[in-house]
C-alpha cells in the first residue's frame, strides 16, 4: 500500500486519511505538551499561550491531511501538509520555556560542565577558542548557520524527486530526534559556556567580519537551555547519514560544512563536549525506529531505485 496518497474509500464515499509517521509524532508530542501547559505546568509563565501553540501544532496534521484527501489535485495543499513539520519545529522551539520551567527549574549546567572535566579534563570550549583562529572561528560560525539549511534541502530533494518512501522515513527519523531532544531540554535545561563560563574567555568570540553579528543573533532567541544533548549535531549526522543513503551527491557537498558545523557549537560556545558526545547515541535510537517502521509499513526503501524513483504500490 502506497502511504503517499489518499485512497479512495471502498464504497466510493469519498478518501481515507492516511497519517504519516511524522504526523503521529506531531500529533502525540504535541498533544502532551499542551495537556502539560493546561495541568501540572499551568502556573508557569506563558503556560497559556504555549498550550495554545501546541494544541494548534498537534491538530495540523489531522486538518491537512484531511485537505489533502479531500483535494487531491492541490499540489501546494498536499507540500504543505509534508512539511508541516518545519513551522513545529521553529516555533515550537520558542515555546519550549514554560514547560522547562515548570519540570526542571534548576540548570544542570554544573553538571554538563563536571562531566566535561571528568572526560576530557578540561572544558572543550574554553581549549578551542585559544586554539583557533579568528579566520577559522569566522567560518565555522558560518557553517553553524546551516543547521536547517541542510534538513530542508534532503527533505526538498527527496519530496520533488518522488522518492516517497524515502521521504516519509527521513521526516519521521527527523521529528523523532526533535521530540526526544526537546524533551531532554526540559530534564537536563542548560544554557552552555558562552553564558555559564563566560568568566572563563579572556574576550568575546573573534572572527574577522561577521562574527559578532552571527554571535549576537544567537543571543536573541527566547529559550535558550537548549543544550543537552546538542540538537545542531544530532540534526547534521542525521541529515548525513540519509544523505548517504538516499541522496549522495548531498552528502558529499555537505560533508565538510557539516563536519565544521559540529565543530563550531565547540568553538562558538553554544555546546559542552558532553553535548556532542550524547547527541550520538540519539541519532542513533531515531534512525532504528525510523527504518523499523519503514519496513513494517511499506518494506525496506531501496537507497537509489534504477530510476530515481519508488513506484507507486
Amino acid at each position: 500500500m502506497n502511504l503517499w496518497n489518499s485512497q479512495r474509500h471502498p464504497r466510493g464515499g469519498g478518501r481515507d486519511v492516511h497519517l504519516r509517521g511524522v504526523d503521529l509524532v506531531i500529533l502525540a508530542s504535541c498533544s502532551l505538551a499542551a495537556l502539560a501547559l493546561v495541568g501540572p505546568a499551568h502556573w508557569a509563565p506563558g503556560a497559556a499561550r504555549a498550550a495554545a501553540f501546541f494544541a494548534l501544532f498537534a491538530l495540523g496534521p489531522l486538518v491537512l491531511r484531511a485537505l489533502e484527501a479531500t483535494f487531491p489535485r492541490q499540489r501546494m495543499l498536499a507540500f504543505v501538509a509534508s512539511f508541516w513539520l518545519l513551522p513545529v519545529l521553529s516555533l515550537g522551539h520558542e515555546m519550549m520555556d514554560p514547560l522547562v520551567t515548570a519540570l526542571t527549574p534548576v540548570l544542570r549546567d554544573t553538571q554538563l560542565v563536571a562531566m566535561d572535566q571528568r572526560l576530557f579534563g578540561a572544558q572543550a570550549s574554553v581549549v578551542l577558542g585559544q586554539l583557533v583562529p579568528p579566520w577559522l572561528t569566522e567560518l565555522l560560525m558560518l557553517c553553524y548557520y546551516g543547521h536547517f539549511v541542510w534538513a530542508i534541502a534532503l527533505g526538498v530533494m527527496l519530496y520533488f524527486a518522488g522518492r516517497r518512501e524515502a521521504f516519509d522515513e527521513y521526516l519521521l527519523a527527523l521529528s523523532l530526534l526533535f521530540a526526544f531532544n526537546y524533551f531532554s531540554y526540559a530534564l537536563v535545561p542548560a544554557i552552555g559556556p558562552r553564558y555559564f563560563l563566560f568568566h572563563q574567555f579572556s574576550e568575546p568570540l573573534q572572527g574577522v567580519w561577521l562574527t559578532p553579528l552571527l554571535d549576537s543573533v544567537m543571543r536573541t532567541p527566547p529559550f535558550a537551555k537548549d543544550c543537552f544533548p546538542s540538537g545542531h549535531t544530532g540534526v547534521t549526522l542525521l541529515v548525513l547519514l540519509y544523505a548517504f543513503r538516499f541522496e549522495p551527491r548531498l552528502f558529499r557537498v555537505m560533508l565538510l560544512p557539516g563536519l565544521g558545523l559540529i565543530a563550531a557549537t565547540l568553538v562558538g560556545r553554544f555546546h559542552y563536549g558532553t553535548d556532542l558526545l550524547c547527541a550520538v547515541p540519539l541519532v542513533m535510537v531515531v534512525v532504528g525506529l525510523a527504518r523499523g517502521w519503514s519496513r513494517a509499513a511499506v518494506g525496506d526503501v531501496p537507497a537509489r531505485p534504477p530510476d530515481g524513483r519508488i513506484p507507486a504500490s
